[in-house]
């Protein structure tokens, strides 16, 4: 006996497979998780969905989320943009030069390892404790990522491309340019995801100890005024940033291999 399948059966079951394909399901049922277990506690240990709505829309009607917002932005990028400038050029010649790589090599593993927040006085009475501070902090946390990866990328170019060019009568500057600069550039956009995600991190730490705006200051101070809720959308538009932020890098990233012929 044929079994008859309904149109609106076949619908509906590609239906719940798109939600699944796309991870729906998953926030979902991290939703309704979220939920059935905040009834068990208060609204200041554990506020729910639609506590942390609530808050969401305080904090935009009043202003702040969206200063905030503004703010912590700026200073991620900043920060993210002088790493960038001071990592990559070094990167690049210290990769290209042996000697100069054998000679920095061991003082870059030692302070690639002194954690971010072990410089935050010192950093303080160098830079004030404006902006400075904030930018510096921020720097040097997507500083190394950067670099090693730059470092990584232009010492692992093939040989057998640089001698290639050489053989065809290319000279050292244009060999630099011409193939190693863009053999390099894979590691080198690596590098630059990499510091864009330790500069979302910074900023928060940096927000949080020397500062009075910006969404580390919000989810640090939000338990100050019992509002865990606040706190709580702190951390998820933090997350909601760093989540956009990564995809559009991604995005450029992609478009600018292509012309390096990665794909």
């Amino acid at each position: 006996m044929a079994v008859k399948i309904k149109k609106n059966d076949v619908k509906l079951s590609g239906f719940f497979k798109r939600i699944i394909k796309h991870g729906l399901f998953s926030w979902v049922l991290l939703m309704a998780i979220w939920q059935v277990g905040s009834l068990s506690y208060s609204d200041y240990f554990l506020p729910g969905p639609l506590s942390v709505l609530k808050g969401f829309k305080q904090l935009v009607e009043n202003g702040v989320l969206w200063t905030d917002i503004v703010v912590s932005v700026e200073r991620a990028g900043r920060g993210w943009f002088t790493g960038i400038i001071m990592a990559v050029p070094l990167g690049l010649l210290i990769g290209h030069f042996d000697k100069v790589r054998w000679l920095v090599e061991p003082v870059l593993n030692y302070f690639r390892f002194v954690p971010v927040l072990a410089l935050t006085s010192l950093f303080l009475m160098w830079f004030g404790v404006l902006e400075g501070s904030k930018t510096a902090l921020i720097a040097y946390a997507t500083f190394f990522p950067m670099l090693i990866n730059t470092i990584a990328g232009v010492a692992s170019t093939d040989k057998t491309l640089v001698e290639a060019a050489q053989c065809m009568g290319a000279s050292k500057f244009k060999v630099f340019f011409t193939v190693i600069v863009p053999s390099a550039v894979p590691s080198i956009f690596t590098g630059i995801r990499l510091g864009l995600s330790g500069s979302i991190l910074c900023v928060v730490a940096a927000e949080m100890l020397v500062s009075n705006n910006g969404l580390g200051y919000l989810v640090y101070s939000s338990r100050l005024y019992y509002r865990t809720n606040w706190m709580f959308v702190g951390i998820i538009t933090l997350g909601l940033l760093g989540f956009v932020a990564d995809r559009l890098i991604s995005y450029t990233g992609k478009r600018l291999l292509k012309q390096f012929g990665v794909k």
